[in-house]
């Protein structure tokens, strides 16, 4: 599988979601301040989604190292600035999140 295909399959999952899911999802990434930092199609501070999509396409592993990132935090990944842990988010909202954003937030 070529990586535009892989590209093409993990943003084919967002067609997957129900309109109140990915509603839902944005909703909890607003709610989270994911927003603040984060959008959907551009970089502000951090990364697009899109682009976060991008680079996660095709690993196995994808979600459970996205929810890392996000309880965690990181740095060097995506520039010199730092994303501050999201220690407090629960699981559940966690994997939520990641599952959107692989989606390619929609």
């Amino acid at each position: 599988m070529t990586p535009s295909m892989k590209l093409a399959a993990a943003l084919g999952l967002a067609t997957a979601l129900s309109p109140f899911a990915a509603s839902a999802s944005q909703a909890l990434a607003q709610q989270k301040a994911c927003l603040a930092c984060h959008a959907v199609d551009k970089k502000l501070v951090g990364p697009a989604f899109q682009e976060v999509a991008k680079k996660y396409a095709g690993q196995k592993d994808a979600e459970a190292q996205l929810v890392r990132s996000i309880k965690s935090g990181g740095s060097g990944k995506w520039g010199p600035v730092p994303m501050p842990a999201q220690a407090a988010l629960s699981e559940g909202d966690a994997q939520t999140l990641a599952a959107w954003v692989l989606a390619g937030a929609r």
